[in-house]
Protein backbone atom coordinates (compact mmCIF):
# COMPACT_ATOMS: atom_id res chain seq x y z
CA UNK A 1 0.00 0.00 0.00
CA UNK A 2 1.45 3.08 -0.99
CA UNK A 3 1.32 5.62 2.09
CA UNK A 4 1.35 8.98 1.38
CA UNK A 5 2.13 11.77 4.55
CA UNK A 6 3.25 14.94 3.00
CA UNK A 7 2.84 15.81 -0.74
CA UNK A 8 4.26 19.01 -1.95
CA UNK A 9 2.86 20.98 -4.96
CA UNK A 10 5.36 23.79 -6.22
CA UNK A 11 3.99 26.74 -8.05
CA UNK A 12 4.70 29.61 -10.23
CA UNK A 13 1.28 30.68 -9.82
CA UNK A 14 0.19 30.46 -13.46
CA UNK A 15 -2.51 28.03 -15.13
CA UNK A 16 -0.32 25.09 -14.74
CA UNK A 17 0.41 25.18 -11.26
CA UNK A 18 -2.99 26.16 -10.21
CA UNK A 19 -3.88 22.73 -11.95
CA UNK A 20 -1.05 20.79 -10.05
CA UNK A 21 -2.58 22.56 -6.97
CA UNK A 22 -5.86 20.85 -7.44
CA UNK A 23 -4.28 17.21 -7.74
CA UNK A 24 -2.10 18.03 -5.09
CA UNK A 25 -4.99 18.86 -2.78
CA UNK A 26 -7.25 15.97 -4.11
CA UNK A 27 -4.42 13.69 -3.28
CA UNK A 28 -3.64 14.93 0.47
CA UNK A 29 -7.36 14.56 1.06
CA UNK A 30 -7.78 11.27 -0.44
CA UNK A 31 -4.60 10.10 1.68
CA UNK A 32 -5.23 12.35 4.96
CA UNK A 33 -1.68 13.74 3.79
CA UNK A 34 -0.04 17.05 5.15
CA UNK A 35 -0.27 19.78 2.21
CA UNK A 36 3.17 21.80 1.18
CA UNK A 37 2.74 24.49 -1.01
CA UNK A 38 6.00 26.26 -2.30
CA UNK A 39 7.00 28.95 -4.26
CA UNK A 40 10.76 29.94 -5.13
CA UNK A 41 11.77 33.52 -5.31
CA UNK A 42 14.58 34.69 -7.93
CA UNK A 43 17.73 35.49 -6.50
CA UNK A 44 17.81 38.21 -8.05
CA UNK A 45 21.86 39.42 -6.59
CA UNK A 46 22.64 36.17 -7.63
CA UNK A 47 20.96 35.92 -10.75
CA UNK A 48 22.84 39.58 -11.34
CA UNK A 49 26.12 38.24 -10.88
CA UNK A 50 26.08 35.04 -12.77
CA UNK A 51 27.51 35.28 -16.05
CA UNK A 52 26.64 39.32 -16.65
CA UNK A 53 28.69 40.72 -14.15
CA UNK A 54 27.22 42.75 -11.38
CA UNK A 55 24.45 44.83 -11.81
CA UNK A 56 22.96 47.72 -9.21
CA UNK A 57 20.27 46.51 -7.65
CA UNK A 58 18.65 48.36 -4.51
CA UNK A 59 19.10 46.32 -1.18
CA UNK A 60 15.05 46.62 -0.45
CA UNK A 61 14.08 44.59 -4.03
CA UNK A 62 15.00 41.12 -2.64
CA UNK A 63 13.67 41.42 0.21
CA UNK A 64 10.37 43.37 -1.50
CA UNK A 65 10.17 40.04 -3.69
CA UNK A 66 10.41 37.23 -0.54
CA UNK A 67 7.23 39.14 1.08
CA UNK A 68 5.38 39.11 -2.04
CA UNK A 69 5.90 35.81 -2.49
CA UNK A 70 4.89 34.87 0.82
CA UNK A 71 1.94 36.39 0.52
CA UNK A 72 0.92 35.15 -3.09
CA UNK A 73 1.95 31.56 -1.70
CA UNK A 74 -0.59 32.43 1.73
CA UNK A 75 -3.39 33.31 -0.66
CA UNK A 76 -3.31 30.51 -2.81
CA UNK A 77 -3.56 28.34 0.31
CA UNK A 78 -7.22 28.31 1.75
CA UNK A 79 -8.24 28.47 5.58
CA UNK A 80 -9.97 25.09 4.87
CA UNK A 81 -6.45 23.97 3.32
CA UNK A 82 -4.93 24.77 6.76
CA UNK A 83 -7.62 23.28 8.65
CA UNK A 84 -8.20 19.92 7.13
CA UNK A 85 -4.54 19.64 5.16
CA UNK A 86 -2.43 21.10 7.67
CA UNK A 87 -0.75 23.01 4.63
CA UNK A 88 2.12 25.02 4.77
CA UNK A 89 2.37 27.75 2.66
CA UNK A 90 6.56 28.21 1.95
CA UNK A 91 8.73 30.11 0.04
CA UNK A 92 12.20 29.76 -0.51
CA UNK A 93 14.93 31.83 -2.45
CA UNK A 94 17.19 30.47 -5.44
CA UNK A 95 18.41 30.40 -8.92
CA UNK A 96 17.55 27.23 -9.42
CA UNK A 97 13.82 26.48 -9.24
CA UNK A 98 14.57 22.74 -9.97
CA UNK A 99 17.47 22.42 -6.98
CA UNK A 100 15.06 24.53 -4.51
CA UNK A 101 12.22 22.33 -4.99
CA UNK A 102 13.90 18.95 -4.24
CA UNK A 103 16.21 20.52 -1.70
CA UNK A 104 12.51 21.45 0.13
CA UNK A 105 11.45 17.67 -0.37
CA UNK A 106 14.38 16.36 1.03
CA UNK A 107 14.58 18.72 3.60
CA UNK A 108 10.58 18.07 4.88
CA UNK A 109 10.64 14.52 3.75
CA UNK A 110 7.93 14.84 0.89
CA UNK A 111 6.38 11.52 -0.03
CA UNK A 112 5.13 12.94 -3.27
CA UNK A 113 5.99 16.16 -5.80
CA UNK A 114 3.17 17.45 -7.77
CA UNK A 115 4.01 19.96 -10.35
CA UNK A 116 2.86 21.78 -13.96
CA UNK A 117 4.56 21.67 -16.81
CA UNK A 118 3.40 23.70 -19.77
CA UNK A 119 4.14 20.76 -21.96
CA UNK A 120 6.11 22.56 -24.63
CA UNK A 121 7.09 21.45 -27.68
CA UNK A 122 10.81 20.49 -28.02
CA UNK A 123 12.79 23.30 -29.91
CA UNK A 124 11.18 25.52 -27.09
CA UNK A 125 12.06 23.35 -24.36
CA UNK A 126 15.79 22.84 -26.28
CA UNK A 127 16.34 26.63 -25.40
CA UNK A 128 14.18 27.45 -22.44
CA UNK A 129 14.89 24.44 -20.14
CA UNK A 130 11.99 22.85 -18.19
CA UNK A 131 12.00 22.68 -14.02
CA UNK A 132 9.31 19.89 -13.87
CA UNK A 133 11.72 17.96 -15.78
CA UNK A 134 15.16 18.38 -13.78
CA UNK A 135 13.33 18.09 -10.63
CA UNK A 136 11.71 14.62 -11.97
CA UNK A 137 15.21 13.66 -12.64
CA UNK A 138 16.67 14.86 -9.47
CA UNK A 139 13.98 14.33 -6.75
CA UNK A 140 13.84 12.05 -3.87
CA UNK A 141 9.94 10.53 -4.13
CA UNK A 142 7.91 10.18 -6.72
CA UNK A 143 6.87 13.30 -8.78
CA UNK A 144 3.62 13.52 -10.82
CA UNK A 145 3.75 16.32 -13.58
CA UNK A 146 0.18 17.80 -14.77
CA UNK A 147 0.25 19.03 -18.07
CA UNK A 148 -1.66 22.41 -18.31
CA UNK A 149 -4.54 22.39 -19.68
CA UNK A 150 -4.90 19.07 -17.74
CA UNK A 151 -7.26 16.03 -18.48
CA UNK A 152 -10.54 16.84 -16.41
CA UNK A 153 -10.27 13.75 -13.69
CA UNK A 154 -10.91 16.02 -10.72
CA UNK A 155 -14.51 17.25 -10.62
CA UNK A 156 -16.18 19.75 -8.43
CA UNK A 157 -18.57 18.11 -5.96
CA UNK A 158 -21.91 18.97 -6.92
CA UNK A 159 -20.75 17.85 -10.53
CA UNK A 160 -19.94 14.22 -9.06
CA UNK A 161 -23.74 14.27 -6.71
CA UNK A 162 -25.16 15.23 -10.24
CA UNK A 163 -23.47 12.40 -12.00
CA UNK A 164 -24.25 9.83 -9.71
CA UNK A 165 -27.48 10.82 -9.31
CA UNK A 166 -27.98 10.31 -13.41
CA UNK A 167 -26.14 6.75 -13.58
Amino acid sequence: MIALKRLLVATDFGPAAESALQYGRAMARQFGAELHVLHVVDNVFARAITGYGYAAIAPNVQEDLERAGQRQVEAVVHDDDGRDLRAVAATVTSINPAEAIVEYARAQAIDLIVIGTHGRGAVAHLFLGNVAERVVRLAPCPVLTVRHPEHEFLQPDALVAVSHYQA
